[in-house]
């Protein structure tokens, strides 16, 4: 909107032709009466126009819909006035000339804003949280992960869970444990990485009085006193040879022979084994039995890396804040738009783990009630985004064909959410439709 129609057309043109829905109105008044629209996601005013003044305006928008951002066109670049529009609720005051180019970017910054901020406070008032037992999650292969736990949770099947470091490989044994029918049974869970190797085996399969110099007395071990529970073997991959081989044997037989002793001790236990290792490849190398491997993996869950659940950052992070509050006596209560785009942009080498630890020192450190970037560690703060490679070396595709796999790539990383990777990629979902030859549809999440 703008007090010279031709103006006003010449961006209105502009903001069209770089993805935007336009919809121009003569004066204020008019804009006013459009504030009810649901769909309206920013709005730009000229700063002096006939009757009521884009001040006034911004004053009407804080009012009615304080959730949109308002830019205000002006020529009139003083000091006085920038306080003036900013006081009034003002987003940004672009001056004139007006850059087409410039005010598009304005735009497409202020929608993605006004959008970090209302999911930012959607997750800070969503009751219950999307979660599974303890582990928190919404994307699409976290669902699909939970789906696999539903299914599996209910039989005695020995499961490997797979994935990074950090990423609650123990959380999803604990649920899986949870869920089953030995839920009242012992829950035992070992690191074999963490065990130096002349005591893992007696952690593991117990002792007899007398097996060696410190056994003064009969120990049962984990195999046994997992005895109608479950028993977690963390970081298997872990596991030296012959441990391995003794290991298999229990497994076949359903018996522990105790180091020392020459008697067969029966035992029910459920397995569970977690590992970051591929252990496919510890297997070509020669570092793991591969008999072993069947015997471990009848069902592999494999929890996705957080950086390929970017729908989940900021869920997690919400969770880890109020989490953290309440621990530590803080009055804390959310992130705020800038902070949420650093922890989207950031890959999160550390997974889940990391994200937590980066929550809760935020809110130790805090001066405020909302976390601001300042508060993030400087890795989080001053990551640099890489631009995604979505061709390979010699992989020679026409410009369209290029626009489309970055498309796709958009949309697999906002979960599919059409909405979202149209503002992310600055056009309306036609456009989106049309640069996907027809691919999108409706989405029912976005009814």
């Amino acid at each position: 909107m703008d007090d010279d129609p031709a103006l006003s057309r010449v961006l209105g043109g502009g903001l069209r032709r770089r993805g935007f829905d336009v919809v121009r109105c003569p004066d204020a008044s008019e804009a006013q009466g459009r504030l009810h629209d649901p769909s309206l996601e920013a709005v730009v005013t000229d700063l002096r126009m006939p009757g009521r003044s884009g001040v006034d305006l911004c004053r009407a928008v804080a009012a009615t819909r304080p959730d949109v951002p308002v830019l205000v066109v002006t020529g009139f670049g003083s000091f006085e006035t920038a306080i003036e529009v900013l006081r009034a609720g003002a987003h940004d005051l672009i001056p004139k000339p007006v850059d087409v180019e410039l005010l598009a970017h304005a735009v497409r910054r202020a929608v993605t804003s006004r959008a970090m901020r209302l999911e930012l406070a959607r997750l800070r008032e969503a009751a219950p949280r999307p979660s599974f037992e303890r582990m928190v999650g919404r994307s699409p292969a976290m669902r699909s992960l939970f789906d696999l736990v539903d299914r599996v949770a209910g039989s005695d099947v020995t499961v490997l869970i797979t994935g990074e470091t950090g990423t609650g490989k123990e959380l999803l044994a604990r649920a899986i444990h949870d869920r089953s029918s030995r839920r009242d049974g012992p829950w035992q869970a070992v690191n074999c990485a963490a065990i130096p190797e002349p005591l893992l085996e007696s952690e593991l399969f117990g002792h007899v009085r007398g097996a060696f110099t410190d056994a003064k007395a009969n120990r049962r071990g984990l195999l046994q006193r997992a005895h109608g529970g479950t028993l977690v073997l963390d970081e298997v991959g872990e596991l030296p040879g012959h441990l391995q081989a003794k290991l298999l044997r229990a497994l076949q037989e359903r018996t522990v022979r105790p180091v020392g002793s020459d008697e067969e001790v029966p035992f029910d236990a459920r397995i569970i084994a977690a590992t970051n290792r591929d252990l496919e490849q510890e297997v070509g190398a020669g570092r793991f039995r591969e008999d072993l491997l069947f015997r471990l993996s009848v069902v592999t869950l494999e929890i996705p890396p957080l950086r390929c659940r970017d729908t989940d950052v900021l869920l997690l992070a919400q969770t880890f804040v109020d989490q953290a509050a309440a621990k530590h006596g803080r009055p804390v209560t959310g992130i705020t738009p800038q902070a949420g785009a650093r922890l989207l942009a950031y890959p999160w080498p550390g997974n889940v783990r990391e994200l937590e630890n980066c929550m809760e020192r935020a809110v130790v450190l805090t001066r405020y009630t909302t976390l601001t970037v300042e508060d993030l560690p400087p890795r989080v703060r001053d990551h640099v985004a890489s631009v995604p490679t979505i061709i390979g070396e010699g992989d020679l595709v026409t410009l369209a064909e290029l626009e489309r796999r970055y498309v796709r790539h958009v949309l697999a990383v906002t979960g599919g959410n059409k909405s979202v990777a149209a503002r992310i990629l600055g056009v309306d979902r036609k456009t989106l439709a049309r640069r996907l030859g027809g691919e999108v549809g409706s989405d029912p999440r976005e009814s």
